[in-house]
């Protein structure tokens, strides 16, 4: 069973949400309620939150890029994407956490610029590289042992939106003192 993560103190959150320049997040169970509609012709819907498109929004007013890294190759994605100006986005990507040091070269960024939120076994790799020096999160309706492993986790579902609500916690502490 995976230990619980250390969160740590509020002091040390809020410096880390300071740094944050770039937030990743999966999409399938993050920016979805993980659900799909296939036909014949294959993928032809999924369900977005248009709450977590403001949520990209009040980054991006924030001076925070925003990225999406999925395992899937998603018409759905791609055009969600372009309609909120997504400036990172890496999709079939079978290793994220292989792929998060061209991530960092490609944003000019440090590990502890980032925050990522995801939900699923595949995100466990990409939580622990984030995790000791970024912040990171989960939906509430996350894989246990996703929830054992994050800094926050939200009350919202996938496709809910439970990015908005990462995005508003990671907002909050960067105004506070």
């Amino acid at each position: 069973m995976a230990a619980r993560r250390a969160i740590p103190p509020l002091p040390r959150l809020r410096a880390r949400a300071r740094a944050v320049r770039l937030v990743l997040s999966d999409n399938d169970g993050v920016w979805t309620d993980t659900g799909v509609y296939y036909s014949d012709a294959g993928e032809q819907m999924k369900r977005f939150s248009i709450r977590d498109g403001m949520g990209v929004a009040r980054l991006r007013d924030a001076g925070i890029a925003t990225g999406v890294v999925s395992g899937e190759l998603s018409g759905s994605l791609r055009t969600r994407a372009e309609k909120l100006r997504l400036e990172h986005v890496y999709m079939g990507v079978g290793d994220k956490a292989a792929l998060f040091p061209e991530i960092l070269r490609r944003a000019g960024l440090s590990p502890h610029e980032v925050a990522f939120i995801g939900d699923d076994v595949n995100d466990l790799p990409l939580l622990e590289i984030v995790g000791p020096a970024g912040l990171t999160g989960a939906p509430g309706d996350a894989m246990p042992e996703v929830l054992k492993k994050v800094h926050y986790r939200c009350r919202a579902r996938g496709g809910h939106g439970a990015f908005r609500e990462f995005a508003e916690w990671i907002l909050a502490l960067r105004s506070t003192r």
